[in-house]
Formats: C-alpha cells, sequence, structure tokens
C-alpha cells in the first residue's frame, strides 16, 4: 500500500508550464522578416507627383442608354466632353462605356484627337463673324472687343475653354442638345480665318 500511495502522489503532482522556445524564436524572426516593430522597416519611396494635363475639360452631358437583348436589358453611360488649353486649342469628344469613368476616359481621348487651333485677335476676339450648322443646330458668332463673352449653353463652355474672351455667341435653331451645339461652335471656329495684318500707310476701303 505504501507504493502504491507514494505512486499515486508523484503522478497528481503539478506540473510546471513549459515554453515552447520554438514557437517564440519563429514569432521573433517572423516579426523581423515581415517589417514588425522588432524589425528593421524599410523606407518608403516617395510617390511622385501626376503630371497635370495641359488641357482643362468639362463634362457637358451624361445621358445613360438602354438597350434590349434577348436575356433583358443592358445599360451603358455616354459621356460628352469638351477639352481646352484656354490658348486657342479647344475639342469636344463622345464616349460611350458601361462605367461613366470609362466613358469620360474614352471621351477625353476622342476629343484630343479633333483638336482644332482658334486664330484669335490681340484682345482675345474672333477675327470675323461665322456661322454654322451641324445637324438641327445652327449658331452665329460675332467678334465683341472689349464686350465679354456673351453665350450661353454649350456655346460658352466651348468658348472658354478656347480661350476667347470677346465675343457674341446666338443660337439660331430650337435645338437642346448640348453635343449638336458644342460640334457646331467647333465647326464655326474651324471655319475662322487668322486677321490679316494692316499694311504701313494702307487705308481701309468701304
Amino acid at each position: 500500500m505504501t507504493d502504491a500511495a507514494t505512486t499515486t502522489n508523484t503522478t497528481s503532482a503539478p506540473r510546471a508550464p513549459r515554453s515552447d522556445t520554438r514557437s517564440q524564436g519563429a514569432g521573433a524572426s517572423g516579426g523581423a522578416d515581415r517589417g514588425g516593430r522588432g524589425g528593421d522597416r524599410r523606407p518608403r519611396r516617395a510617390r511622385e507627383p501626376r503630371a497635370r494635363s495641359e488641357y482643362d475639360n468639362k463634362v457637358l452631358d451624361i445621358r445613360r442608354v438602354t438597350r434590349v437583348v434577348a436575356g433583358g436589358r443592358r445599360f451603358s453611360f455616354s459621356v460628352t466632353i469638351v477639352i481646352g488649353n484656354g490658348k486657342g486649342q479647344v475639342g469636344v469628344g463622345l464616349g460611350k462605356a458601361g462605367d461613366t469613368a470609362l466613358a469620360i476616359e474614352k471621351a477625353t481621348r476622342d476629343a484630343k484627337r479633333h483638336l482644332i487651333t482658334v486664330p484669335m485677335t490681340e484682345g482675345f476676339a474672333i477675327p470675323h463673324e461665322v456661322r454654322a450648322k451641324y445637324a438641327a443646330a445652327q449658331i452665329m458668332l460675332l467678334p465683341a472687343e472689349g464686350k465679354g463673352l456673351k453665350a450661353g449653353s454649350a456655346l460658352r463652355t466651348v468658348l472658354e475653354l478656347a480661350g476667347v474672351r470677346n465675343v457674341s455667341a446666338k443660337i439660331l435653331s430650337r435645338s437642346k442638345n448640348p453635343l449638336n451645339n458644342a460640334r457646331a461652335a467647333i465647326l464655326a471656329l474651324s471655319k475662322l480665318k487668322p486677321a490679316r495684318a494692316k499694311k504701313k500707310g494702307e487705308v481701309k476701303t468701304k
């Protein structure tokens, strides 16, 4: 009985907690490898600022287009955008995609492909009167030296981004389509011819 009691007391004695050196070692090395608090951190690379585009842009119109197919309806977006540098270059673009951001990107690329250069006087006015018609839109541009920009709707956006500051624009049609009005303005500006410089001693004749 003495042997049995001795054996029972020996097995019931509490054991001391054993430290797992392998897990601690792995954690320490893993933290150092992953750049934790105990390890050396890699220096962050400074991000270079994005180069700003020389062209300003403005969205004229965003439309949601629905197409009916065999499986149901498919939605896409149509975006009309105007870009210009304010120094005589301006363009109008149209982009279509299933996402608005992608449609704007496509419209911007389309506008850059169709840039025109607008001839202007020293007072940032157009050299002469001009009219243009695109689809159902019909407009007229008149030079207005020192009178500022008198235009509305899509015409004002196109003229502002082109850098024209002294002009009077009129929409002669009833069309309210911003894309047609903007393209009519581009067509009118493309018809402009540079003003001929007067020669010394030249007299203006009627």
